[in-house]
């Protein structure tokens, strides 16, 4: 077991243990990193791993929430059923977003910009559909949060933060196992040189289709946890590109194409935004919009100091093996 092993362990275990030590706003806090570690390393899968940058990944959140929270408010249906209704219909949006992008040669900038679109045809189509509460929202009912429910998951925010390290650790797990394998190689080679992997004998089109169906269904799970978290959905909100730009944002910040980037980044963006906004409610001073800017100029300090993002700096000081954007050695 290496250095890098023995820290994710230790990690590991502090957070499993942490809820007992946190109090309720600590513990809200720690559930947005999770949240946010997870759904940057989904987002990473498709543009860390395979190079095809999506603008619009807020797509998949609100699919994956508005589904399983649909079937549960009308239905009955558990959201642990929901989740897999959740993932078929990300995987299908997924598919057919790519299958049209990739058919037709739709790459680079242009790729962003229909992945945008396709978000915000899918908040306009929510706006107006009724079923699911149209641009008034949908509201699921909230149970009192003294008893756990796992199995509708209803309860204390322990509840969900323990839900947030699953899906961390999932993230994280199937991230790792993307690039120790074949499939995380081929996607490497096309983000590396997509027409010297076509002359490789690699199916791009396939692999670049599986790397937007992986991230898509890991993005539903997100967007189940969203809805049951917060209990309300709106298109606006949920749809919006200022959503797909805060699950990009720890990954770029953290290291794109790296494991422990976007659990970084997502730790270092959630803390600054809430000391911020901790600091200016204590001083009675309130400043519209200092989360944007703070994510702004956080994003442009690690452009132009650490490109490469937090984490590849930190591993190399620290001495861990890693396995980075450029396709290095390491489990990092």
């Amino acid at each position: 077991m290496n250095r890098s092993h023995v820290a994710l362990a230790a990690l590991l275990a502090l957070l499993l243990v942490l809820p007992a030590l946190l109090d309720r706003y600590l513990l809200s806090v720690m559930i947005l990193i999770l949240y946010f570690a997870f759904v940057g390393q989904a987002w990473n899968v498709m543009m860390g791993f395979c190079g095809q940058l999506s603008l619009g990944h807020a797509l998949f959140v609100g699919l994956g929430a508005y589904t399983a929270a649909a079937l549960y408010q009308h239905y009955g249906i558990v959201p642990w059923l929901g989740m897999l209704a959740a993932i078929a219909v990300c995987v299908a949006a997924a598919s057919f977003m790519g299958w049209l992008a990739f058919r037709f040669g739709i790459g680079g900038t242009y790729f962003a910009l229909l992945t945008i679109a396709f978000a915000e045809f899918t908040r306009i189509g929510f706006e107006h559909f009724g079923w699911v509460g149209g641009s008034g929202g949908f509201f699921i009912k909230v149970t009192q949060q003294d008893h756990v429910d796992l199995v509708n998951l209803r309860g204390h925010p322990a509840l969900f933060y323990y839900f947030a390290l699953a899906l961390a650790v999932l993230g994280f797990a199937v991230s790792a196992w993307l690039l120790r394998g074949r499939l995380g190689f081929y996607f490497r080679a096309i983000r590396d040189n997509e027409e010297a992997a076509r002359a490789a004998g690699v199916d791009v089109l396939r692999y670049k289709l599986y790397a937007v169906q992986i991230s898509g269904a890991l993005t539903a799970l997100a967007g189940v946890f969203f809805a049951f978290y917060y209990n309300n959905l709106f298109p606006e909100q949920i749809f919006h590109i200022s959503r797909s730009i805060e699950i990009i944002l720890a990954p770029i910040i953290g290291g794109i194409g790296t494991l422990f980037g976007p659990v970084l980044g997502a730790a270092v963006l959630t803390a600054l935004s809430e000391g911020i906004n901790q600091l200016l409610t204590m001083s009675g001073y309130e400043v519209p919009g200092v989360k944007q800017i703070l994510y702004g100029v956080a994003l442009g300090l690690a452009i132009m100091f650490m490109p490469g993002g937090i984490w590849p700096v930190i591993a190399r000081r620290l001495g861990f093996q890693r396995r980075d954007a450029g396709g290095g050695d390491d489990a990092g």
